[in-house]
């Protein structure tokens, strides 16, 4: 099934819900368990009015009367499997449960390929991350060998998708063996990373990430760097080169050290702020061939309709791939002008075509569905459909 008939899926399901939510109180009636009908009494004859009335308790609020308002609402996106662990990886998975719980509905099948990269994948990377640095507590150790991550991949997917998360998730999200290992990092103990670094001054760097200012001032990523330079380098000459396969390698031993030292929530919130910075720099939609607007609106347009009809037929194909950010939006928006004014297009396409920002995302196609069913956009906040990496 192709990402558009996912989606339609995904929608189709949240839809169920949404009507629902209509025909009833969607707010504690949704908290609570599976409802129970109320007697029906006739009314006495001298009861002034007439009519049929449900017996209210007197000790609180009446259940709906609508026998199907429960479970909750996010009950039936859980598979609620048992999974089926291999038993060799020494991870403590309980000690993280509730950011477990976060990834799977941050990685929900329908939808991860859709939040893979804003959301569904920086969650899974911090998951792995703080997984291992927490390890690191009893092992010393801040990666593991790659028979073991082979292992724990595996679990991590397993209970994932026990939660209803995609069973798919390795290779939506690039996850490698590397991402569990030291990889090419020459380090990779607590010891002998806390012998190069300054592992004070780096914690304090990151310790508590400002969502507002870290992407300009990059206080924490400048600390992490840095860190991940230095230990990169420890048999050999300090290398400048940030982008190295070495480096990279030694950036994830950081975050692990980092995570270590930090209580799961508050390592989470780091991760993600860093992670933030890095996905709102790029744009991760793959643009096809504008040859055919190109065609329409270049040079001195004809006929403007034709032009707009073009566009609005490329950026179609734009929305299918992916939910993005508004900032990705806006670097979108600069490549694919660029790559217009390259084919000899000078018309502002974007203000004649109405084009906004909101255009190059999948969630405009939602925005019509929450305006009509309001309890369906509180269900996709939940599950982190609306791009909140902003």
């Amino acid at each position: 099934m192709g990402p558009a008939g996912r989606l339609s899926v995904a929608a189709a399901l949240l839809s169920c819900l949404c009507l629902h939510g209509l025909l009833g109180n969607s707010g504690q009636a949704f908290a609570q368990g599976p409802p129970v009908l109320h007697r029906i009494d006739h009314a006495e004859e001298d009861d002034d009015s007439g009519g049929l009335m449900p017996e209210l308790s007197p000790t609180g609020s009446p259940q709906p009367f609508v026998p199907f308002l429960a479970p909750a609402p996010l009950a039936p996106f859980y598979n609620n499997s048992t999974p089926k662990l291999s038993g060799k990886c020494s991870l403590n998975f309980t000690a993280i449960n509730g950011l477990m719980t976060t990834t799977a509905v941050d990685c929900f099948a329908s939808f991860a390929p859709f939040l893979a990269n804003v959301i569904c994948c920086p969650q899974l990377q911090a998951t792995l991350t703080i997984l291992i640095g927490q390890s690191s507590k009893q092992t010393g150790s801040l990666a593991l060998d790659p028979t073991l991550a082979n292992y724990c991949l595996s679990d991590v997917q397993q209970l994932l998708m026990s939660q209803g998360a995609s069973d798919d998730l390795r290779s939506i999200c690039s996850v490698h063996l590397s991402n569990a290992t030291e990889g090419s990092c020459p380090v990779s103990t607590v010891d002998a990373f806390e012998s190069v670094v300054d592992s004070s001054k780096l914690l304090e760097a990151c310790r508590k990430v400002d969502p507002v200012n870290e992407c300009c001032s990059q206080t924490c990523q400048s600390a992490i760097s840095d860190a991940a330079r230095k230990i990169s380098s420890k048999d050999a000459a300090l290398t400048s080169d940030t982008a190295s396969p070495k480096v990279d390698s030694c950036r994830n031993v950081v975050l692990r050290w980092l995570s270590s030292r930090l209580e799961p929530s508050s390592a989470t919130k780091m991760l993600r702020q860093i992670s933030n910075c890095n996905v709102n720099g790029v744009c991760p939609l793959s643009f096809p061939d504008t040859s055919k607007v190109a065609k329409e609106c270049g040079g001195t347009v004809k006929n403007i309709t034709v032009c707009c009809k073009a566009m609005d037929s490329y950026v179609s194909h734009l929305q299918k791939q992916s939910f993005i950010t508004n900032l990705q939006a806006l670097n979108c928006a600069s490549v694919l002008g660029a790559k217009l004014q390259d084919m000899k297009v000078s018309t502002n396409v974007y203000s004649s075509c109405q084009v906004t920002l909101k255009d190059f995302s999948l969630q405009e196609n939602l925005d019509a569905f929450f305006q009509v069913c309001p309890l369906m956009h509180h269900l996709t906040l939940l599950l982190g459909l609306v791009s909140h990496v902003i």
